[in-house]
């Protein structure tokens, strides 16, 4: 399998407010790259923002805004062609409303979401989150809402899903972003 898994947090409850990304990338069934950074994201912080992934207003000081950092990134999306993440109707809007925001040309990809997989694939699970999904298959969670966490947790999901029920099965369940 090759594509990314991508994770974004963000600063408030509008999805156009990116604070930090995670890309992992995989080839050939292997994580062979990943990419992590915070964003300013030229918005204020609120509180229960802050109090899920623990980044703040001062963290992001300095840091690249996303028009800066879409040209060293936007290759990723073009290049492989498919991402994956977990609750992935949060991740490509937050990217889709970035990029509407600072007027940058969409991008076209193809979407695996791990937490609509798992829900068809393992139903018998209480529910489809991040630490459950990963406890079920295994897959270590090291930094719950740190989104390079998250996004190696998803990519490691997907490699997990491929191998127990087959990447057919999971093609079957690619959308377009």
């Amino acid at each position: 399998m090759d594509f990314v898994a991508m994770d974004f947090e963000t600063a408030n409850r509008t999805r156009a407010s990116a604070c930090s990304l995670a890309l992992v990338v995989v080839r050939a069934s292997r994580i062979v790259d990943s990419f992590y950074t915070l964003i300013d994201p030229e918005e204020a912080f609120e509180p229960q923002n802050i109090r899920v992934h623990g980044i703040t207003s001062r963290a992001v000081q300095g840091q690249p805004t996303f028009p800066q950092l879409w040209p060293h990134i936007a290759p990723l999306f073009a290049e492989s062609g498919l991402i994956a993440a977990h609750n992935a109707p949060f991740d490509v809007s937050v990217l889709r409303q970035e990029l509407v925001r600072y007027d940058l040309p969409p991008v076209h990809y193809q979407v695996l979401d791990t937490a609509r997989t798992a829900r068809k694939l393992m139903p018998e699970l209480r529910d489809h989150k991040l630490e459950t999904v990963s406890a079920a298959l295994a897959v270590p969670l090291y930094d719950h809402h740190n989104a390079l966490a998250d996004s190696y947790a998803c990519a490691r999901i997907l490699l997990a899903q491929a191998a127990t029920f087959g990447q057919d099965t999971l093609s079957a369940m690619l959308k377009e972003a």
